[in-house]
């Protein structure tokens, strides 16, 4: 553990590294800190520009990471609504610059890939036991019971609200940190080692449960039942695990269903979601603003409307179709995918298809449980969320994709064949103190 604080690496790189993991810790928190973490960051990178240790920059890599924020630059040309374009650009600035940022910092990310990862988890725990804190503290001082804490009262976004986090966006940071703490619980480790990834375990779980988002309950039982023992087990292990978490997922839904709360939230909900608008009700269904979403798309599916122009469309055609509440509240599309399609039609829905084939088929190769989990992750909540129009959904696009990206690079070997024996053997040496953290 003391490794996530301690690095053999030069001055620059040790700065590079702390950065890093302050921008990781940072995520779950204000916009306001990710986005001065980032500022320094990219300081930092260009006072200690060194020519001979820059990555290529332009390369495949480079411009599938880029693709998102190309494809609103050039929407932009053709737009209805050209303020509100450069305002997405302001906003997916970071989709441009982080790739960058990587390939001109010479920190190996490879190397520092479990560290940067257990001590983004450990913040996600910790936020997780604080916001449970924060719930048991005002069910006290209100002289609430108990069971109060799984009522709507503290459930989705009113459990996420002391972090003024929207839940899903949360839920998916949650997710990633719990994918990397079981992945490290089954490798074979010390009894209080194992004991406290357990531990935290079971709190993200717990967290993500309380969060009560519908697409990342699917993504974690996807990973925890399929993904997992496919990634990391192999043999009658691979099946004797599926067994066990086939068991317990079941257990799981049938304590949602039991509970009146959250079968409301995790079922309830979902139907409403995907049921039809019926009249006298005071909320619109994302099924309802789909199909207006689906009309527009209709009219130009080519080229779509360009950037920027979606709310300004979706507010006049809710009006028309009576979905007041979408109207009132300002709504976008609800699904990343649509919102494309919206503003950049076919070609832009077919560049955000292949950026995220080109992520799957790294993960597979690699056999990267992590950077599965992180696609899949964003596959499955562009489903449901304009993802890459909200900063904390950016933030979490650019910096892991790029990030799981250059750590499955050979940057390190590269490195060893240049060192000296003697460098290679004190290397080797210093990364099998900490076992609990290689992944």
């Amino acid at each position: 553990m003391s490794g996530l604080f301690q690095i053999k690496d030069s001055l620059a790189n040790k700065i590079s590294y702390y950065h890093l993991m302050l921008l990781m810790a940072s995520l779950p928190f204000d916009r306001f800190y990710s986005h001065l973490i980032l500022i320094s960051f990219s300081l930092h990178t260009l006072i200690h520009l060194n020519k001979n240790t820059i990555k290529p920059v332009f390369k495949l890599r480079t411009v599938v990471l880029q693709s998102v924020f190309f494809i609103t630059l050039l929407s932009t040309i053709y737009s209805i609504e050209t303020p509100e374009a450069f305002n997405e650009w302001g906003k997916q600035i970071t989709i441009f610059l982080i790739p960058l940022l990587f390939c001109l910092n010479p920190l190996d990310i490879k190397k520092y890939r479990p560290q940067l990862l257990m001590a983004f988890a450990l913040i996600c725990t910790a936020t997780i036991v604080y916001l449970y804190f924060d719930a048991f503290v005002t069910i006290r001082h209100y002289k609430l019971p108990f069971k109060t804490l799984f009522s709507g009262s503290f459930t989705n976004h009113n459990f996420s609200e002391p972090i003024d986090m929207h839940a899903t966006f949360f839920s998916m940071q949650v997710m990633l940190s719990l994918a990397y703490m079981l992945s490290v619980l089954i490798k074979k480790i010390s009894f209080y080692y194992k004991l406290f990834y357990f531990t935290c375990s079971v709190i993200l779980t717990a967290g993500l449960i309380q969060l009560g988002s519908k697409s990342i309950f699917i993504v974690l039982i996807i990973i925890i039942n399929i993904a997992l023992p496919w990634f990391l087990l192999q043999g009658s292990k691979r099946w004797k695990f599926m067994l066990i978490s086939a068991f317990f997922s079941a257990l799981l839904v049938t304590g949602i269903l039991s509970s009146g709360n959250l079968k409301e939230r995790y079922i309830t909900e979902l139907n409403q979601d995907l049921s039809k608008q019926s009249a006298g009700e005071t909320t619109d269904s994302r099924l309802a603003r789909w199909t207006v979403v689906i009309e527009l798309i209709g009219k130009s599916p080519v080229i779509g409307y360009g950037a920027g122009s979606e709310i300004g469309l979706l507010q006049e055609n809710f009006f028309n179709k009576k979905l007041y509440n979408s109207y009132l509240n300002r709504l976008n599309s609800h699904s990343q995918y649509l919102s494309i399609l919206l503003k950049s039609g076919i070609i832009g829905l077919v560049i955000y298809l292949v950026t995220l084939a080109f992520g799957f088929s790294i993960s597979f190769r690699k056999r990267d449980l992590l950077f599965f989990t992180f696609m899949i992750l964003i596959a499955v909540v562009s489903l449901s969320e304009n993802l890459l129009d909200v900063d904390k959904g950016i933030f979490f696009y650019a910096f892991f994709f790029t990030f799981f990206i250059f750590s499955s690079e050979g940057q390190r070997r590269n490195l060893a064949r240049s060192k000296k024996p003697e460098v290679i053997s004190k290397t080797i040496k210093s990364d099998l103190k900490h076992p609990a953290l290689d992944f």
